[in-house]
């Protein structure tokens, strides 16, 4: 309780670090239902992801086969799946002079599948999104991609197959944001337009935080979600933070391009979830402007910066696998946005063992088009109410969440090393794929058996070791904590 008049301005019945999608959804929501909040983080979201997103509100579109293997995968596609059924109201709801459609970008999504991948991932993840379509019973056409309006791609990148999926859409990100400003400011919450430094602990409970001016803002429930850069709060309470899967940056390159004829697409242009990334997409902005992403590369630290070599890859890539065209715009904006992804590749969601202490994130490519379902599903628990999802599969405290055996994780590596390659344009000779493939098969056993006899990362933080030697480190630290709090060694 608030000791004095000018500690009670302070205080608050919910204070969310984080200022994107996932923490104004939820900063709108608890102010709905009347608690006093406040949702921090500066203006310019220096390292957010969803400012930068191209902000598909794709379900199907993310399929890979991999994902539908186990139950942590099906779990997050049927909580993705329920989300893009609120999308309609949620965007309904965010202005009383707008039914939210003037927000969205696109009329549905066109799924490529072109020659410049490889057969175990482009191929697998065409039909595993095709299957479930099947299976959920959702609509899609398959269409010749001689037919398809806008693309113009290099002969030798050219789709060989296409389908289109009515119900995937896209919004436009940064007006998102806005919107979901003005509504929470319209629903009494409040925003204070600075970082927060630390978590402020008293005993064995949280009782506020610190901001980067050095004053404190007051309040009993404190709810990490500020994406990656979460863990630096989660750092100044370093004996929790131990036993939580780190968070790093996947951080991507994106671009606003003007197209030199003022043309764009209709609808979203992608290809499967491939190199480790999401998946080249195109998305219309309207007037001749197209949104290109995006790359994907691990960091131990969010960048505010894009490096030059990821968007001459990302450009090269959408010119010569969408539309040529697309050398000769111009650029209106290139940004980088970072994807919070823990050590284990999975969500960060619900309480943590310091009484107050909330964390919404880890969400990897998926936090965007899963806020409106989360943000409900976290008020709820931090009311001490039902909710309406299971969310402790994904508890910010747990040993390393494992769902595939050391050599699969090995195999996906290096295909995933390989596909990125291809996508990169390279020229080899013909034998020389397989070489490479025995090699890198050896390279990243060797690197997960020195590591950790039992545990293995995801694939794309396995290929990563070798350039972030901090990043072994990180893990092998939290496998060491992890076994000392509970004796565990699978989950």
């Amino acid at each position: 309780m608030p000791r004095n008049s000018a500690e009670a301005d302070r205080t608050y019945d919910v204070v969310v670090v984080g200022n994107g999608s996932l923490g104004l959804s939820l900063g709108l929501t608890l102010a709905r239902d009347g608690l006093r909040v406040a949702v921090l983080g500066a203006p310019h979201r220096p390292w957010a992801a969803s400012s930068a997103a191209g902000a598909m509100i794709g379900v199907f579109g993310e399929v890979t086969k991999p994902l539908l293997t186990n139950d942590y995968g099906t779990t997050k596609l049927e909580w993705a799946y329920q989300a893009s059924k609120l999308w309609p109201d949620w965007l309904a709801q965010l202005s009383p002079d707008s039914d939210g459609s003037d927000l969205l970008t696109a009329e549905g999504t066109v799924m490529l599948l072109n020659a410049v991948g490889v057969p175990g991932i482009d191929d697998d993840n065409y039909k595993a999104i095709r299957n479930t379509l099947i299976t959920y019973d959702e609509k899609f056409e398959d269409i010749d991609p001689s037919e398809l309006e806008w693309i113009d791609a290099e002969a030798t990148a050219r789709p060989i197959q296409a389908m289109f999926i009515p119900n995937e859409h896209s919004v436009n990100a940064s007006e998102l944001l806005v919107r979901l400003e003005l509504a929470f400011t319209a629903a009494g919450g409040t925003l204070v337009t600075e970082l927060a430094t630390r978590v402020d602990q008293r005993g064995d409970r949280v009782r506020g935080v610190e901001l980067e001016s050095g004053s404190m803002l007051f309040s009993d429930n404190v709810v990490l979600a500020a994406g990656a850069a979460s863990q630096a709060m989660l750092d100044t309470v370093p004996e929790l933070a131990a036993r939580i899967p780190r968070l790093v940056s996947g951080y991507g390159v994106s671009a606003l391009v003007d197209t030199k004829d003022k043309s764009n697409p209709r609808s979203v242009i992608r290809t499967p979830n491939r190199a480790f990334a999401c998946g080249l997409h195109v998305v219309p902005r309207g007037n001749g402007q197209v949104y290109v992403g995006a790359t994907n590369t691990l960091s131990m630290d969010p960048l505010d910066t894009p490096p030059v070599a990821d968007v001459l890859f990302l450009m090269n890539c959408a010119n010569r696998q969408v539309h040529r065209g697309l050398a000769e715009g111009g650029f209106r904006n290139i940004q980088v946005g970072n994807r919070p992804v823990s050590l284990d590749g999975m969500p960060l969601l619900g309480a943590t063992e310091l009484d107050g202490l909330w964390m919404m994130t880890g969400t990897y490519r998926d936090g965007l088009t899963l806020s409106p379902l989360l943000a409900r599903e976290m008020a709820a628990l931090i009311r001490d109410e039902e909710t309406s999802v299971d969310l402790s599969m994904f508890q910010p405290v747990r040993p390393p969440i494992q769902p595939f055996t050391r050599d699969e994780v090995v195999a996906a590596a290096v295909m995933h090393m390989l596909a990125t390659g291809y996508e990169d344009g390279w020229s080899l000779p013909v034998e020389w794929p397989s070489t490479i493939e025995h090699h890198l098969r050896d390279a990243y056993t060797r690197t997960a058996d020195e590591l950790d006899p039992t545990y293995t990362p995801p694939p794309e933080i396995l290929a990563s070791l070798r350039v972030f030697p901090d990043l072994t480190k990180a893990l092998r630290e939290y496998y060491t904590a992890s076994r000392a709090s509970s004796g565990s060694t699978t989950h």
